[in-house]
């Protein structure tokens, strides 16, 4: 696993969120509310709701949480349609550039995530010349915009940082893990949660070794929030595997398959937990 996999903050299904749309709709006519453009702290506190809203709908696209597609692109270039729209409406905003710059560096990879039958493919198995440089470059002109506007950067600019260290790497092998360590912590102290842990932990394994992931993501284990997030045993799978652990690797991606909605992903980790159980006969 690599924080590509893993980076999926927002797990409300897409139907919930057009039901409540339909329902929100339905209250403001109802009540005759008068639509205005916010200002000041309610412009901001409204902005984060629609950044958030548009990187849902993003991520159900690129990591379907159910269903038989690993992606669904359509998704994706709505969340893009979106947000550009944004960008365009609130250019002094650096969170909206931030996230549009994210969503592009991810997009450049939706041609290679996925096989010849549709099947997975994980970051460091991607070809890479398949990657959009279009969208790369588009990615990484909307992460400048939005280091050059004032203030520090934000949760959404500093994902897209860690996009740019990916998308700049030639080989998955040049990837500079050490820096997106050090991103991961900078967004762990803007927004702290097991999640964006889970992801620094993915980090620290590339960068440190995989005992240095094992223990971060040991000392997650017995979070509540994470009790049903199958990708928290897919990568303690993942780096128990790396560590010759095999039989230990393979009921923690049986125990991440029992836990997914998604077809694709299921066969993905079976595959993976199979894969183990040969490699430990074979020693």
């Amino acid at each position: 696993m690599s924080t590509e996999e893993i980076a999926r903050g927002f797990l409300v299904p897409v139907s919930t969120i057009a039901q409540r749309i339909v329902r929100a709709k339905r209250t403001l006519t109802e009540a005759h509310v008068r639509l205005e453009v916010p200002t000041g702290p309610e412009r901001v506190a409204r902005l984060g709701s629609v950044l958030e809203v548009i990187y849902l709908i993003f991520n159900e696209g690129y990591s379907a949480t159910g269903g038989e597609d690993w992606v669904r692109p359509g998704l994706c270039e709505e969340a893009l349609r979106l947000g550009r729209i944004l960008a365009e409406l609130a250019p002094t905003e650096p969170e909206v550039h931030g996230l549009v710059a994210l969503m592009e560096m991810h997009a450049s990879r939706l041609g290679a995530r996925v096989g010849p039958s549709g099947e997975p493919v994980l970051l460091l198995d991607q070809d890479r010349s398949r990657w959009d440089r279009l969208l790369i470059r588009r990615g990484l002109a909307a992460l400048e915009r939005a280091e050059r506007l004032e203030g520090a950067l934000g949760p959404y600019a500093l994902q897209a940082a860690i996009a740019a260290c990916h998308a700049r790497a030639g080989t998955a092998a040049e990837t500079d893990w050490p820096r997106i360590v050090a991103l991961y912590d900078a967004v762990a102290q803007l927004e702290p949660s097991p999640v964006i842990e889970l992801n620094r932990a993915v980090a620290v394994g590339m960068a440190f070794g995989p005992a240095a992931g094992l223990e971060l993501v040991d000392a997650l284990v017995d979070e509540p929030t994470l009790g049903s997030y199958y990708l928290l045993p897919a990568v303690r799978g993942d780096l128990l595997r790396k560590l010759g652990r095999y039989e230990e690797a393979r009921a923690e991606f049986e125990h991440a398959a029992s836990l997914t909605a998604n077809v694709r992903e299921r066969e993905l980790l079976l595959r993976r937990a199979a894969e183990c159980a040969a490699e430990r006969m074979a020693r």
